[in-house]
């Protein structure tokens, strides 16, 4: 039997007002909760702006914990769409220990589970490591929902084929990237259009080695640095959603608030998992050396 859900992705711009970027999901929520979905998904740190531009000690006042402002938000609207809702927060979890964290909620408004991102950057602009604790070793964990099991993770967590084989392992059906990606407007257009097709590239990669549909949902705007070190980041968009074989089932091919939306059919994944047997000649008893730092000769 065909076990098809419809996923909707909202790419948009955000406040540095909570109240305000609310709004905005609000609505945006609202318009696609009337092509009755069964999954929203929305992008990382959707209730503020992205603040990791600059390390800046009042900014941890944002992080809330895991039934916060945020979360309470995003219950209604799950409850009031009648669908499941995966979010995110800047989660104080104790005094020093904060993270970045996905919410999922169910569609009667209850909170079916959470991910902390696991991989942290630090470069220029995304100082991430200032302000997170990554998540616990055990992170790694589908998120069990009345549509299906899903595999969270949170952007930087995209450029790792560990986390995503590891979901994959534990039986998700989906693997679903929330993000906040962009340039540097110093960087030339070339380079440009190669990063961007790299983060598209390395996430279709994951599609296609797991046989899993994926959803990579992105902000876009541009948003100033408010050290003025640098002209701020552009946030290039760009939300896709793929089949098991990487293929585009929907793509937003500009930097504007809109709605992606697909029809995913889990069958699908057992059906090319037979004509493309990666899980059956993995060589298991060879890759002890992935849980090495570094690998000498």
């Amino acid at each position: 039997m065909s076990q098809i859900i419809k996923v909707i992705g909202i790419q948009q711009t955000c406040s540095t007002e909570k109240a305000q970027s609310f709004e905005i999901t609000k609505t945006l929520i609202k318009q696609a909760s009337k092509q009755s979905p069964d999954l929203i998904v929305l992008q990382e740190l959707h209730a503020t702006d992205y603040f990791c531009q600059t390390q800046e000690p009042n900014k941890f006042d944002l992080a809330e914990p895991l039934d916060g402002p945020t979360a309470q938000f995003l219950s209604a609207q799950a409850k009031n769409s009648n669908a499941v809702i995966v979010g995110s927060i800047f989660e104080r979890r104790a005094a020093g220990i904060y993270h970045n964290t996905a919410l999922v909620f169910e569609r009667d408004g209850s909170l079916a589970g959470f991910y902390r991102k696991m991989h942290i950057p630090d470069d220029p602009g995304f100082y991430e490591k200032y302000y997170f604790t990554p998540g616990d070793p055990d992170g790694f964990e589908p998120i069990q929902t009345s549509i299906g099991k899903l595999g969270v993770m949170v952007c930087w967590d995209q450029w790792y084929p560990e986390g995503a084989r590891i979901m994959a392992l534990k039986g998700a059906q989906i693997l679903i990237y929330p993000t906040a990606i962009g340039w540097d407007d110093t960087d030339t257009p070339d380079e440009q259009t190669r990063q961007k097709d790299a983060w598209i590239g390395v996430q279709r990669g994951h599609s296609i080695a797991n046989n899993l549909p994926v959803v990579a949902i992105n902000r876009v705007g541009h948003e100033p640095d408010p050290s003025n070190q640098s002209s701020g980041i552009k946030f290039w968009g760009h939300s896709f959603i793929t089949g098991p074989q990487g293929e585009f089932l929907d793509i937003a091919e500009h930097q504007e608030t809109c709605l992606i939306q697909a029809e995913i059919d889990f069958n699908k994944t057992e059906k090319t998992r037979r004509i493309w047997p990666y899980f059956r000649d993995r060589r298991i008893d060879a890759y002890t050396g992935l849980q090495s730092r570094y690998i000498k000769d």
